[in-house]
């Protein structure tokens, strides 16, 4: 019984933390959008930002997971 509750508890906070994340990048990518003009800055920019989640989100789940 305990694990299905931690289980029940395990979706529930994802699904808060995935949706908050969600509207979080949504908001910073709309700002962005604003500041940066040009097709090839926008590509430049949004590969660096892909380059550090690529890296960052591993480093994250990590240290969440003790």
């Amino acid at each position: 019984m305990a694990a299905f509750l931690a289980e029940l508890l395990f979706d529930l906070v994802g699904s808060l933390v995935g949706s908050w994340l969600r509207q979080a990048a949504a908001a910073v990518c709309a700002w962005l959008d604003t500041k940066i003009h040009g097709r090839a800055a926008r590509f430049v920019v949004g590969g660096l930002l892909g380059l550090a989640a690529y890296f960052l989100v591993p480093v994250i789940a990590g240290l969440l997971g003790f």
